[in-house]
Formats: structure tokens, C-alpha cells, sequence
């Protein structure tokens, strides 16, 4: 497909499916990797599992106003969409955060027990 150019950024629509990934599994891990962290600039000394959640689901929000943006400057349009595909992506970027929810809540502890052994 020829790139389409939006505010002088030309992105051909294979281009923005790869920033999309990309930038889909960076942010569903971002709450569980940085786990002293809140939206990455706001220390905190240990963030409960529900302040996780709602941060994964904020960075959730913010993938599909990317999502939205990528779509316009590669395509030039956005196609309307029914609750399926919500529903759909939502389980995506939670299957997409599962190697950071399993460092933060299974192989952090398993790593620090052994350093301090």
C-alpha cells in the first residue's frame, strides 16, 4: 500500500502495524516490570495489584488512541468498529502483558529469594 503522509509523517500502513505492536507489549509491561513506579515518573514505594491494573488499563486507553492516530496517518481514514473488536484488543494487550505480570508476581520473588540465599 503507498504511505499516506500526516503532518509531513509518511507511514506505510505495514509501518504502523509494527509501531503498533511494538509499542502495545512495551506499555502492557511497563506497570509490571516498573513495579516502584507509577506511569513511570511517580515513585511509590510498593503499588498494590489494583493500582497495576488500573495503570495497565490507562496505558490500554492510551494504545487505542495511538491505535486511532497510526490508522488516520496510514490510511487516511478510520473505519468504524463494533464492541467485538474492544473486547478483542483488550484480551490481546492482556495476553501482551502476561511476561511482565509473571516477572512481577512469580520470578521476582523467586530471584530475590536466591540473592538473598
Amino acid at each position: 500500500m503507498a504511505p499516506h503522509s500526516y503532518k509531513g509523517v509518511e507511514m506505510t500502513l505495514d509501518q504502523a502495524v509494527w509501531v503498533l505492536l511494538v509499542t502495545a507489549i512495551v506499555l502492557a509491561n511497563i506497570p509490571w516490570i516498573l513495579s516502584n513506579r507509577l506511569f513511570i515518573w511517580i515513585n511509590v514505594a510498593n503499588k498494590p495489584i489494583w493500582l497495576g491494573l488500573a495503570e495497565w488499563f490507562s496505558y490500554f486507553i492510551v494504545m487505542g488512541g495511538l491505535a486511532l492516530a497510526l490508522e488516520y496517518s496510514a490510511m487516511g481514514n478510520i473505519a468504524p468498529q463494533e464492541w467485538e473488536f474492544y473486547v478483542i484488543n483488550l484480551f490481546l494487550f492482556m495476553i501482551f502483558a502476561f511476561p511482565g505480570f509473571i516477572y512481577r508476581y512469580s520470578l521476582k520473588m523467586y530471584l530475590d529469594k536466591s540473592k538473598n540465599a
